[in-house]
């Protein structure tokens, strides 16, 4: 279990991480990403074929980056830091250690979607939702709200995964949102209703697939992408729970440029790539994610982006990463 994003740190970098493009040689622009490779590396290779410039790429988990860039502070190699969630992003950011954006570049997204400071910029909307086994269950049949989750009607039936970064993200809301003690009581009731523990959200998706549990919290692209490749009858569907409930959180991907770098150009022009239109056509079609700048539609297969009952919070909120990972653990979701 992890005690601290400090201790988180030190196990990053007592096991390593994992990288992509070899060893640094001066030329090279550094990135952190907490995107997964899966998700973002066609992606990456195709930012060097079409530019000609040269990354590397060391992937981890976000929350685990955030941490090392803590530790390291001035020191780390680190140009870039590719985020899956914008509370790793300001946790970063509150400590000082990235580089104000260009207003062009933030510009390219609404201000909802990238910090108040303009250290940060949002990449793609991600919404949290309830997904379910559609043989067996209707949107009518769900709960309405991730409060009602842990009810005794859904013991044993649920699926979470805890150490997922946009997870503690969505904790992280729920904290500003409805209170620290609200929180701390979903947590304890969810845990005493017999959730089952899963390592990431395609391991709870796969699960509610399997008929292994009948719901789960994940984010909405998950199964978005496994329609996309197994065709409409896939037996997982997604539901957004309604009155702006904290279980349909709309976060963000996100991108900053860290204040050491020597290559902060180099490191403006990939963010204004991942911006432009073929790199926010590429997270629209391959990871079915919602783009946020260029003027690209989402998959029409998806929700509006627009109907989607999020709550209202500033994502500058969710950086209180440390806190949440000491709740978790003290509720004994970690």
């Amino acid at each position: 279990m992890r005690k601290t994003l400090i201790l988180l740190a030190l196990a990053a970098a007592a096991l390593g991480i994992a990288a992509c493009g070899g060893d640094d040689d001066g030329d090279a622009l550094v990135v952190y990403s907490g995107r997964n490779e899966e998700l973002v590396g066609d992606l990456l290779q195709r930012y060097q074929d079409d530019t000609g410039a040269e990354l590397e790429i060391r992937y981890g988990d976000s929350s685990d980056l955030a941490a090392t860039l803590l530790e390291e502070r001035d020191n780390t190699p680190a140009d870039v830091f590719l985020s899956q969630d914008a509370g790793a992003l300001g946790a970063v950011e509150a400590e000082g250690l990235l580089e104000p954006l260009p207003q062009a570049t933030l510009d390219a997204v609404e201000q909802r979607f990238r910090s108040d400071q303009g250290r940060w910029v949002g990449l793609t909307g991600r919404s949290r939702v309830i997904a379910y086994d559609k043989r067996e269950l209707k949107p009518a049949d769900l709960p309405q709200s991730v409060f009602d989750v842990p009810e005794d009607e859904w013991r044993g039936r649920v699926g979470w995964a805890p150490t997922n970064p946009s997870f503690e993200s969505f904790v992280t809301a729920m904290r500003r949102l409805e209170g620290e003690d609200a929180a701390r009581r979903w947590l304890e009731d969810m845990v005493a209703n017999d959730t089952k523990v899963f390592t990431n959200n395609i391991a709870v998706r796969d699960a509610i697939a399997n008929g292994e549990i009948d719901i789960g919290l994940i984010n909405h692209y998950y199964v978005a992408e496994a329609v996309a490749e197994e065709g409409e009858d896939y037996p997982v569907g997604v539901f957004f729970p309604p009155n702006r409930d904290v279980g349909s959180l709309v976060n963000v991907s996100g991108a900053a440029i860290l204040s050491g770098s020597e290559k902060d150009e180099d490191a403006r022009k990939f963010i204004d790539y991942l911006l432009s239109e073929a790199g926010q056509r590429y997270f629209a079609d391959v990871t079915k994610e919602y783009p946020l700048a260029a003027g690209v539609e989402p998959d029409p297969a998806l929700e509006p982006f627009d109907e989607i009952q999020s709550p209202r919070i500033d994502l500058a909120d969710l950086a209180g990463l440390q806190e949440t990972v000491k709740l978790l653990q003290e509720t004994g979701a970690l």
